[in-house]
């Protein structure tokens, strides 16, 4: 009689393991069925507050509440085999001090089942990503541009562009690597200053907007698809999916109104 043997999911200690190999690859998952198609091809998934955005039609990820992200977080690990899933905290969930980021990661953890949680922010969180770990939380860390932050930096735009800013992210890049981050995401950082960083930290960079030298590379699923109305400049549109359920609708709009009926050789028939 054979036995099946569970498939091994990717864990965090996997991925920080990964320092200056193979590049890791990732995308965000709000999904079941996407993380499910995602799985085969990356390493983590990443259930990130940009949910509120991409799937919600928020302006900002600001008002995305943790029952939202867990109730995703939910669906992507119903959805995801082998690749690690992280879950972003989202804003007002962990900032408050240590203790409070702890009882929320921990209900994330418990409720998702998900391998890693992400928050943002560099050496004003580097306590909290120390009291996290050393009490079992795995923490994805995530500096340069911080989405959370975007009433205090006035708009999304890239960071590091003059070197007389680089001493800070570089500074929030080592602390967080050496509180116990496994991984720290680089956002909107100018090319050379994310290269450098990734020399100067021993935990793997994953870049969004950054250099091709970091250790790994996450996108949008929805910006990489060609689903998101507004795309960053930086981001290479992998297929045009936006197109072609526009083009897909339209024709089933169109058998509507002429009145063929949509998977007519479908319907019942009455048998005589």
């Amino acid at each position: 009689m054979s036995q099946h043997t569970p498939q091994k999911r990717t864990t965090a200690p996997d991925i920080r393991a990964r320092k200056g190999g193979a590049p890791i690859v990732s995308l965000t998952s709000y999904h079941a069925h996407t993380a499910a198609i995602a799985d085969k091809h990356v390493d983590f998934l990443l259930v990130g507050d940009s949910l509120g955005m991409v799937m919600h039609g928020f302006e900002s990820t600001l008002p995305v509440p943790l029952e939202l992200m867990i109730m995703h977080g939910r669906a992507v690990m119903r959805g995801a085999r082998k690749a690690l899933v992280v879950v972003d905290m989202p804003f007002g969930s962990y900032e408050e001090s240590p203790a409070q980021a702890f009882r929320n990661a921990a209900r994330v953890v418990k409720d998702t089942e998900c391998g890693a949680i992400k928050l943002e922010g560099g050496k004003r969180m580097a306590e909290t990503i120390r009291f996290l770990t050393e009490r079992g939380v795995p923490v994805m860390a995530h500096v340069g541009l911080t989405p959370q932050s975007i009433n205090v930096l006035g708009a999304f735009k890239a960071q590091g562009r003059k070197v007389e800013e680089w001493a800070a992210i570089e500074e929030d890049a080592r602390v967080v690597a050496e509180a116990g981050a496994f991984a720290v995401v680089l956002e909107a950082v100018a090319e050379p200053l994310a290269a450098k960083i990734t020399k100067q930290v021993d935990i793997p960079t994953i870049g969004i907007g950054a250099s091709a030298s970091c250790d790994g590379q996450i996108l949008v699923m929805e910006d990489m698809l060609g689903l998101s109305p507004r795309v960053p400049r930086f981001v290479k549109e992998f297929g045009k999916i936006g197109e072609a359920i526009d083009r897909a609708i339209g024709m089933y709009a169109e058998d509507v109104r002429s009145r063929a009926f949509p998977g007519n050789e479908n319907t019942y028939a009455v048998k005589e």
